[in-house]
């Protein structure tokens, strides 16, 4: 039985001069993931905006337009927040490395890098120990 959706999956190959997304040395990535205190954070910050932005909706349905536009601007510092939070960390690419901090994003290039260190250390789960070092 033929699948044609099998066959659009050739029309990439591996000689094919095309970069796939992943391929792009130059694309900032974090060589890790977020950890989940600070996805689960993020999640609440947005919860909390999604109040934030009903509450904004029902000030302007009440007439009130200077609370709603407070709402509003409380609620799109929250999201940015949140945005921000999961983007903090360490980035590299092929042009250096690129710290992003909650406030302040710092760019070195190789050059200026004098030394990468890695610590062996349990991996944590929710924080609780597990016996697979990462």
């Amino acid at each position: 039985m033929p699948l044609p959706f099998l066959t659009a999956d050739r029309a990439f190959d591996a000689t094919d001069d095309v970069a796939l997304p992943f391929d792009d040395h130059d694309h900032w990535r974090r060589p890790y993931r977020p950890g989940p205190w600070r996805v689960v954070a993020a999640a609440l910050l947005l919860l909390l905006a999604s109040f934030v932005l009903l509450a904004a909706m029902i000030i302007a349905f009440a007439g009130a337009l200077s609370g709603a536009t407070v709402c509003l601007v409380v609620a799109g510092v929250v999201i940015a927040a949140a945005l921000r939070l999961l983007r903090v960390g360490a980035w590299v690419s092929r042009h250096g490395v690129r710290r992003v901090g909650l406030l302040l994003t710092k760019t070195m290039s190789w050059d200026q890098v004098t030394a990468v260190r890695t610590v062996q250390q349990p991996v944590r789960w929710l924080g609780l120990p597990r016996t697979v070092q990462g």
